[in-house]
């Protein structure tokens, strides 16, 4: 585990204050590895395009130390030292990678719920300023706003070799949580509102660039399955939330819901502190680059995305920037596919505003029993997703393995969904009146997470499989329109709800 604390932030700090001492690299050990490592001498051709997570393949670039490397004509690419390079993600142990995954789903999870535990805690922010109700959804729309739009730019940081991605993940989630501050101590609903967008927006790495991070260290035929998990605790994220917050409100106060959100990001900031190293491929490959030079003198010895980097323009490294821009509206199987995810996300949102109203005004619920009902789509989903792990092993990674898969055999889970969903909103909206039992409509919306494990997997696994070397843009443009779709959803139902109240009156009068 030393060999992978290296790269943490706690090894960063502890190799800074002790000089390299500790937690040394395997070429610090061994100054002779450096020969090792360089793959070939013919990249003097600037032109050549970048394609630097293709060093992630352990054995697919490797070809070993080259006879004449001390032409000093050419540049030395550095790359790993063989097909098991224990700093190549790809070779990690599983229980490291594992390990990983699982900082990322609480990582994911953390900053879902902070959408959704503030709903339940609307009431009493619009006591406190004095403001209508759709200022009070403001906060759930601003942040769920916020961190659509951050994975925008954070997304194409993470994939730039100098960043990589697990100073990404950490710091935004260090401000993340330093924000919380000004938002449950805002002295009025401005502050909160511009504070509230301000979170979203920091704490938007997880839910782009962790599908980037699974693909960087898992063998393609288990990032189906991991992808699926993860994006599973984004799910329950936003579901759990009017849980917790549903009791809690009531009895503290909207702020005690800013509160818990900050001592689950600082226990996930703890654990990634000491135990979440990096995984891109493309920045292990430029620090060792940089050792070796420093170690040996030998100036001529660069990584490659150096190299493809070496004659970029300010204009290029826009460029860059502006990948997820271009992948998104650019390509119209993403668009397509972003587009129908972010209508799903927006009906999830939608629930955060009708529940109360259906449950708390028809049925008469507490607050606490308003946040229970989201317990039908949690055990729906609960239900769905270890099929659908089950039919990716059975179907999907067969066809990996015999190399006969193509990305659409990720798709037939989708007809699925596409029917559970008008299912689920006509069985939801036919049902929630006085003369039928709660528990009709509880489970209707049950079948709403039929919809959404079987989709959005299948069409986030067939995009981050069809896109793989830019997947982490790829995530942001659909974090975007998932976050467009679920800020607007909840600003209307409110009004919709008015104009249907004439018609519910008059079926109650019959």
């Amino acid at each position: 585990m030393a060999l992978h604390l290296q790269t943490t932030i706690f090894g960063q700090l502890v190799r800074t204050v002790s000089r390299g001492r500790f937690f040394q690299y395997p070429d610090e050990r061994d100054p002779s590895l450096w020969k090792g490592a360089v793959q070939k001498n013919d990249a003097t051709a600037p032109e050549k395009p970048s394609d630097t997570r293709s060093q992630a393949a352990p054995a697919l670039d490797y070809q070993g130390p080259t006879s004449n490397i001390l032409d000093e004509r050419s540049v030395l690419i550095v790359g790993w030292y063989g097909p098991d390079d224990p700093e190549n993600p790809q070779n990690w142990p599983l229980g490291l990678k594992h390990l990983i995954a699982f900082q990322l789903c609480l990582l994911n999870f953390a900053v879902y719920i902070a959408s959704s535990i503030y709903v339940p805690g609307e009431a009493s922010l619009m006591a406190e300023f004095g403001v209508s109700e759709i200022v009070a959804t403001l906060g759930l729309s601003l942040f769920t706003l916020g961190y659509g739009v951050g994975p925008m730019l954070w997304s194409p940081l993470s994939e730039m070799p100098k960043i990589g991605r697990s100073g990404i993940f950490f710091w935004t989630l260090f401000a993340f949580l330093l924000l919380q501050l000004p938002v449950g101590f805002a002295p009025n609903v401005a502050v909160f509102l511009v504070f509230r967008w301000m979170t979203g927006f920091c704490g938007s790495p997880c839910l782009s660039t962790g599908g980037g991070t699974i693909t960087d260290i898992y063998d393609p035929t288990a990032v189906p399955s991991l992808l699926c998990i993860w994006a599973s605790a984004g799910i329950c994220g936003p579901v759990f939330g009017p849980i917790i917050g549903g009791y809690l409100a009531p009895a503290k106060g909207w702020q005690w819901t800013i509160w818990v959100v900050t001592w689950m990001g600082v226990f996930v900031l703890l654990m990634m502190f000491f135990l979440f190293p990096e995984t891109s491929a493309a920045n292990i490959l430029y620090q060792r680059a940089r050792r070796l030079r420093k170690a040996t003198g030998n100036d001529r010895l660069r990584s490659q995305s150096e190299v493809d980097a070496e004659h970029h323009t300010p204009k290029d490294t826009l460029v860059m920037l502006d990948r997820a821009f271009t992948l998104t509206f650019g390509e119209p199987v993403i668009l397509l596919v972003d587009l129908y995810a972010g209508l799903l996300y927006g009906v999830l949102f939608l629930w955060f505003e009708s529940f109360p109203l259906v449950y708390g005004d028809i049925y008469h619920f507490t607050s606490g029993e308003q946040g229970l009902v989201f317990l039908g789509i949690f055990v729906f989903a609960a239900l769905t997703i270890p099929l659908f792990l089950l039919w990716t092993r059975l179907k999907v990674v067969p066809k990996m393995r015999d190399g006969t898969f193509v990305p659409e055999d990720l798709l037939p889970p989708t007809f699925i969904g596409c029917f559970a969903l008008p299912i689920c909103l006509f069985w939801f909206g036919w049902t929630s009146r006085p003369g039928v039992h709660w528990i009709v409509s509880v489970l209707g919306s049950g079948l709403f997470s039929v919809g959404m494990v079987t989709l959005f997997n299948s069409i986030y696994n067939y995009i981050g499989i069809t896109y793989a070397r830019d997947a982490a843009s790829v995530f942001s443009g659909a974090a975007l329109f998932r976050a467009s779709f679920g800020a607007s959803f909840p600003l209307f139902v409110s009004r919709l709800l008015q104009l249907q109240s004439p018609v519910a009156n008059n079926q109650g009068g019959n």
